[in-house]
């Protein structure tokens, strides 16, 4: 099984001057939703408000096929919310009503300590991170998904908004990493996590703090893979059109992860990683032609369709 902690919110997306559309989002959701739609068993761990916003997503990903026994609806706090703004090409901005958001206030109390001991993979994202008690108690998950022998995943994504200075954002974003089996970064993150904007410096950092995969997105021009000292690129997979990229990281880790779950993790190589970088791609490819995220999500058929250039 593949878990995910972190938050579950609803993204409003404008798509035209009197046209907004609510859609499920939030980062370790939509990687879940991708995974599910391919088959694998997945579940969530968050909170919601008991608001119609938070019934709402726990619909969509129980629809998904995603197990929400670890998803807590909570009467005493509201739902996140985000704005998002498309631009010509694609490329959305955010705004945030969280204050505090009920995806804040996780308790490590109120963990599903059944599903962490159960889960093959546990992943998370730096937006749990952001406030107490959330950050607690995803520590407290990866201690014990860990001690039951989990593969730790971390997507240390970065919003300004939601931090009170960019310096408290490198610290907590960066406290993880020692903790962490497969890290994925984008581009533009490398110098809040390492302090070098070269890619190459980044991943081979990365890497000597003993991260055993390193994964660093690029958009369209792919991803570079680090593993084992070595680092490879895996160039992009070409999209008929760009409509949305809300979820385009998600979807490729979502992929990648999925890629990676039947392959021995002590004995994976960069050959094999790579191969699950360009499966990966291919998702992203797909997912970015859609609006929204969850729902943009790809069939395998799809994927496979266009890995064979289709």
């Amino acid at each position: 099984m593949i878990t995910a902690l972190g938050e579950i919110l609803i993204d409003y997306t404008s798509k035209e001057p009197d046209i907004v559309e609510q859609n499920a989002g939030g980062a370790p959701a939509n990687v879940l939703a991708c995974v599910a739609k391919f088959g694998l068993p997945t579940a969530f761990i968050g909170k919601v408000g008991d608001d119609t916003q938070g019934h709402f997503l726990k619909e969509v990903i129980e629809e998904e096929g995603i197990d929400t026994s670890g998803l807590i609806v909570d009467k005493n706090y509201s739902t996140t919310l985000a704005h998002v703004s498309l631009s010509e090409t694609g490329e959305r901005s955010f705004t945030f009503e969280r204050n505090p958001g009920a995806d804040t206030q996780l308790t490590k109390e109120e963990l599903n300590q059944d599903i962490l001991s159960r889960t093959k993979i546990f992943h998370f994202g730096s937006l749990s991170l952001t406030n107490e008690p959330a950050r607690e108690a995803t520590y407290e998950a990866i201690k014990i998904a860990k001690q039951n022998g989990a593969i730790i995943s971390y997507d240390p994504n970065y919003r300004a908004l939601l931090w009170e200075s960019q310096e408290a954002a490198m610290e907590q974003m960066r406290g993880p990493l020692e903790l962490v089996d497969i890290l994925k970064i984008s581009d533009e993150e490398c110098e809040l996590i390492t302090g070098h904007d070269d890619i190459n410096v980044s991943c081979k950092l990365l890497l000597n703090q003993g991260i055993k995969v390193v994964v660093i997105t690029l958009g369209k021009a792919g991803a570079l893979i680090g593993h084992d000292g070595k680092v490879r690129h895996v160039v992009g997979c070409g999209s008929t059109g760009v409509v949305d990229t809300t979820g385009a990281g998600d979807s490729f880790w979502g992929g990648f992860l999925y890629s990676l779950y039947n392959i021995e993790f002590e004995k994976v190589d960069i050959i094999q990683l790579a191969e699950c970088a360009k499966f990966a791609n291919a998702v992203a490819s797909l997912c970015i032609e859609e609006f929204g995220a969850i729902k943009a999500m790809p069939t395998l058929e799809q994927v496979y369709s266009r890995l064979r250039g289709e």
